[in-house]
């Protein structure tokens, strides 16, 4: 059985859901508050489950997985259908380094431990973790656009979603939480309309939840 910790909310988490609901994978899902209870990721049981205290955590017949790449690609290798990582070595290479443009340049440092460590430790208002935020994302996604291929598509790489739309929703959504400007972004907005029309991306989604609520 697998089993998804996470918070509804967890860019990281999100993208493991979209990976599941890709892959028709049926799974138990358990709410990791990040608010409540100071954190519910503090926890001790939790900690015993990931060291890092960190979401998502995928449980599966008494393995522990953690980090959202190294999750998905777990799922890759354990169904390999459909593909999140199709073509040569290649294509391969580019919708990994597409999304771990986002999963390793833009989400670590715009994650909310890092928001909240310059709101608490470094002492900067709000409008200045704001900025912070705005200037990495807004950065890091423009960078994405030009990692595109030449030739567009429906989605990131090609006519089915992989890896890297997986990576790239959740940021998005982000994004627009934030107010970002995704204006000089137009093959980046269309990509994410499209993976949105799937039930599996809308299914995933914050607001879809239980811990929504």
């Amino acid at each position: 059985m697998l089993k998804l910790h996470g918070y509804f909310r967890s860019s990281a988490a999100y993208r493991c859901r979209i990976a599941l609901n890709l892959k028709g994978l049926a799974h138990e899902t358990a709410s990791v508050h990040l608010i409540k209870d100071g954190g519910q990721h503090n926890a001790p049981a939790y900690r015993a489950l990931n060291p890092q205290a960190l979401v998502p955590t995928l449980e599966h017949d008494g393995k522990v997985i953690t980090q959202s790449v190294a999750i998905i690609e777990y799922l890759e290798e354990i169904h390999p259908e459909p593909p999140l990582l199709p073509g040569d070595a290649e294509r391969r290479a580019r919708i990994r380094a597409f999304a771990l443009a986002i999963a390793c340049d833009i989400h670590p440092i715009n994650n909310l431990r890092v928001l909240n460590y310059l709101k608490g430790p470094l002492q900067q208002g709000q409008a200045a973790v704001d900025a912070w935020y705005r200037h990495w994302v807004e950065t890091g996604l423009a960078a994405c656009e030009a990692l595109l291929p030449a030739t567009a598509s429906r989605f990131c790489f090609g006519d089915h979603p992989t890896l890297a739309d997986i990576c790239l929703v959740p940021q998005m959504y982000n994004a627009r939480r934030l107010s970002c400007g995704l204006s000089g972004l137009p093959r980046l907005v269309a990509i994410d309309k499209s993976c949105l029309t799937l039930p599996a991306f809308a299914s995933a989604a914050p607001e879809a939840q239980p811990d929504a609520a």
